[in-house]
């Protein structure tokens, strides 16, 4: 399923773009030139995979929208004895690396 959904030029152009930036699905639209119907469907297989983050961006006045990222750092292709395997690294921030290194702790 990751590879199929790697394989859509439109799903590589949003990660590419979201990862310099979060985007709204506005400016996704924008910046991919295509329907803001596809950017939709498109962010949303990207989420469930977890290739992108949805995150609520809040106006100055209050209003807000969502905006998506980038949430992977790299991926892995692994070729051995007849099967694939795909595996996501995804980007951590400073409080998601912080609280995985004090569970680390805890657990030793």
């Amino acid at each position: 399923e990751l590879l199929e959904l790697l394989g859509q030029e439109r799903v590589r152009q949003i990660l590419a773009a979201t990862s310099r930036e979060a985007l709204s699905a506005k400016e996704l639209g924008e910046a991919c030139d295509v329907a803001l119907s596809t950017i939709y469907r498109r962010v949303d297989e990207m989420v469930a995979q977890d290739l992108l983050v949805e995150r609520t961006a809040i106006e100055a006045d209050g209003s807000h929208h969502s905006v998506y990222e980038a949430h992977v750092d790299h991926l892995d292709i692994d070729i051995d004895d007849g099967s694939i395997d795909v595996s996501i690294h995804v980007r951590e921030d400073a409080a998601e690396r912080f609280s995985r290194i004090w569970n680390e702790i805890r657990e030793t």
